[in-house]
């Protein structure tokens, strides 16, 4: 079986990758290389292009015909980068994720798996939220993932198409055997900068100490790269039992987290644990498009996928770290940023 991983030469999109790889699938990988890494390809089958590029795409599934399903991985996701930069989100994320889904149609290929986000979701008064609680995107890269869900469960209805919006809450660490990992130097997410701030002696900045947390820092529910790449295999290998041929739902959505609800004072301290290194941190408002956060409290994922996680938040920080110290031995041309 083949699987066309959209976004795959990059942080998510690679590992996942891997993880078929590893479970006996084939990976067809195709990525513009905007923020993905040639290196993440290497010994796999590469296609380098744009998502919305028709003829391409028709190369592609004329050139692989075991083509049976589709991962769609490629978007930008830099909160703060969408707010500023609010009309590339859109066509990137949306304008082109729509080509995209015509051209995978085209082609016949009517299992589609779809890279969504827990930021898309108004947490409870808990921080907890399941499949069925409300939306409200607040950040225009939150908007694309909300507005993508909602052109799969149309088009689903109008077509033969059959797609799971799976719900990642935040991924961290890096793949165990460090074949990838994030590629970028100066990560946005909290353990990315976290690392950037022991390697350079710099402060970690808190942002946000208002929230009504139990500390007032965000609350996050910080997952694997490794198992949510392995969530994404569950859900290829049992494609049709969660959404059969003929049944009476082609649309479906699942969280991808941990059920456990860590804020960022309570990760820096485990970072500390881990690191053993100097760290200074300063503690700052919240950058436009933050949020409280969310944790999953939905069982959707072991009842659907019968996948759970396996790695602790201990096991990311300490993957991270050790694909930090390897990075810029793999990435033979490391982006500055």
């Amino acid at each position: 079986m083949k699987v066309l991983v959209a976004g795959g030469a990059g942080f998510i999109g690679s590992t996942v990758a891997s993880a078929c790889l590893d479970d006996g699938l084939q990976p067809v990988i195709l990525d513009n290389l905007c923020t993905g890494r040639i290196e993440f390809t290497r010994d796999r089958i590469f296609y380098q292009g744009d998502i919305a590029d028709g003829a391409l795409i028709d190369r592609i599934f004329a050139e692989h015909p075991e083509i049976t399903a589709v991962v769609h991985a490629a978007a930008l996701i830099v909160v703060p980068e969408s707010v500023a930069q609010p009309l590339r989100y859109y066509r990137e994320n949306v304008a082109k994720s729509v080509d995209f889904i015509e051209h995978v149609l085209r082609n016949g290929c009517q299992r589609y798996l779809f890279s969504s986000s827990a930021a898309i979701y108004q947490p409870g008064d808990d921080f907890s939220v399941d499949e069925t609680s409300p939306l409200a995107p607040t950040s225009p890269y939150a908007h694309t993932k909300a507005m993508m869900e909602q052109v799969l469960a149309d088009t689903a209805t109008a077509t033969g198409l059959r797609a799971l919006s799976l719900r990642y809450f935040n991924p961290i660490g890096a793949d165990p055997q460090l074949r990838t990992g994030l590629q970028i130097r100066t990560p946005s997410h909290v353990l990315g900068k976290l690392i950037t701030a022991v390697e350079r002696n710099e402060e970690f900045q808190i942002t946000g100490i208002d929230w009504p947390t139990r500390d007032g820092s965000g609350i996050r529910d910080y997952i694997h790269v490794w198992d949510l790449a392995r969530a994404h295999v569950a859900a290829l290998r049992r494609f049709d039992d969660v959404l059969p041929v003929g049944g009476d739902r082609s649309y479906e959505v699942i969280n991808l987290g941990t059920g456990n609800g860590t804020t960022v004072r309570e990760f820096v301290d485990a970072f500390r644990a881990v690191a053993d290194q100097p760290l200074r941190v300063r503690e700052t408002a919240a950058r436009p498009g933050d949020s409280a956060g969310s944790y999953t409290r939905s069982t959707r994922s072991r009842t659907l996928l019968d996948w759970k996680p396996e790695y602790s938040i201990v096991d990311g920080i300490r993957h991270s770290l050790e694909w930090s110290a390897q990075r810029d031995r793999i990435l033979a041309d490391p982006q500055p940023v």
